[in-house]
C-alpha cells in the first residue's frame, strides 16, 4: 500500500502513555459478559458495543478466549511508525468521505481516532483491548489498541498494510452510518425486536460498514493510486478470517448462525468486494438486499 506521501490527519489522539483515560462515564465490560464479548466481539471490527452487550446479556452463556496482549505504552512522537501509518490512513478516509459527502450535498464531519493500550474510557463506557477496534457514536471516535494488528498478522494470518488500513476504514464506515442516521434507526429497531432480530440487524449494519470500507478504497485508489499488487487480496483475507462462522468454529467447535453479529466470512468478503468494485454508497444498501 502506498501511504508514505499521504496527508496525516490531525485527529489522532494518542492515549497510550496516559493509561487510557478519556471522556465519558459508565462501564462496558463486567462480570460474566466479558467472556462473551471476547469471543464474539474481540478481534472483530465493532460498532457501538452497547447493543451487542444487551443482546448477549439476554441470551447468556458464551465461551471465553484469551485477550490480546497490549503494546507497551508510548508517547506521541513523529518517529512512531504505527501512529504515522494510522494518521495517514485516517487522513485519506477524511479526504475521500469529504468528497463523497460533498457530491451528495452533505458535509462530512471528521471522526477522531484514539490510540490506547490496555483499556480506554469512551462515551460508550470503559473498554478493554479484548473488545478489539470499535467506533463509539456517542463521541464520534474510533478506538484501537495497536496490538490488534499483531493479532491480525499472527492469529488470523492476514498481514499487510492494506489489511490494517481496512480495519480503520471499516470503523470509519460506522461513522459514516452514524452521520447518515442509519445507526440510530438500526439501534431503535434492535431494542424493539427479539435477540435474534437484533443480531440479524447487526449483521446488516456490519456488512454495510465492510462495503463502505470498499467504497473508500475505490475512491482513494482512483484519486491517489494507493493500492499495490496483492493489497485487495490481503484485505479480503482479513475479512474472511474474521467472519462469525470462522471465529465461532475456532472458539466453540460449532457454528450458531442465530448468534451471528458481523456476518459470515463469505458475506464479509462479498460486501467489501462490492464496495471496491462499485465505489457507490447506494450499492452498499445491505438492508434492502434479499441475499447477503
Amino acid at each position: 500500500m502506498r501511504w508514505e506521501d499521504e496527508r496525516r490527519s490531525e485527529n489522532v489522539e494518542d492515549q497510550r502513555a496516559g493509561g487510557g483515560a478519556g471522556a465519558g462515564t459508565g462501564t462496558l465490560l463486567g462480570g460474566g459478559i466479558g467472556a462473551v464479548v471476547v469471543v464474539v466481539v474481540a478481534l472483530i471490527f465493532g460498532v457501538d458495543p452497547r447493543p451487542l452487550l444487551q443482546v448477549f446479556g439476554q441470551q447468556g452463556g458464551g465461551v471465553s478466549a484469551p485477550a490480546p496482549a497490549s503494546v507497551p505504552a508510548q508517547g506521541a512522537t513523529a518517529r512512531d511508525p504505527q501512529k504515522d501509518f494510522v494518521a495517514a490512513v485516517l487522513g485519506d478516509t477524511e479526504d475521500t468521505w469529504r468528497e463523497i459527502f460533498r457530491g451528495g450535498g452533505k458535509t462530512y464531519e471528521d471522526p477522531h481516532l484514539v490510540l490506547f493500550s490496555g483499556s480506554v474510557r469512551s462515551a460508550c463506557g470503559m473498554a478493554q483491548s479484548a473488545v478489539g477496534p470499535f467506533y463509539c457514536p456517542g463521541d464520534h471516535k474510533v478506538y484501537i489498541d495497536l496490538s490488534f494488528y499483531r493479532d491480525l498478522r499472527e492469529r488470523f494470518h492476514a498481514p499487510g498494510e492494506f489489511a490494517e488500513a481496512y480495519v480503520i476504514a471499516h470503523e470509519v464506515g460506522h461513522h459514516v452510518q452514524n452521520l447518515l442516521g442509519i445507526s440510530d434507526k438500526v439501534h431503535a429497531l434492535q431494542q424493539r425486536g427479539t435477540p435474534e432480530q437484533a443480531n440479524a440487524l447487526s449483521v446488516r449494519l456490519e456488512l454495510q460498514a465492510d462495503c463502505l470500507a470498499g467504497v473508500w478504497a475505490n475512491h482513494a485508489d482512483r484519486a491517489r493510486h494507493i493500492l499495490e499488487q496483492g493489497d485487495v487480496e490481503g484485505a479480503l483475507k482479513a475479512a474472511s478470517e474474521i467472519g462469525d462462522d470462522r471465529l465461532q468454529m475456532r472458539a466453540r467447535g460449532y457454528v450458531a448462525p442465530e448468534s451471528f453479529t458481523h456476518g459470515t466470512s463469505e458475506q464479509r468478503v462479498r460486501w467489501f468486494r462490492q464496495g471496491v468494485s462499485s465505489g457507490l454508497v447506494r450499492d452498499c444498501d445491505t438492508f434492502k438486499a434479499a441475499h447477503l
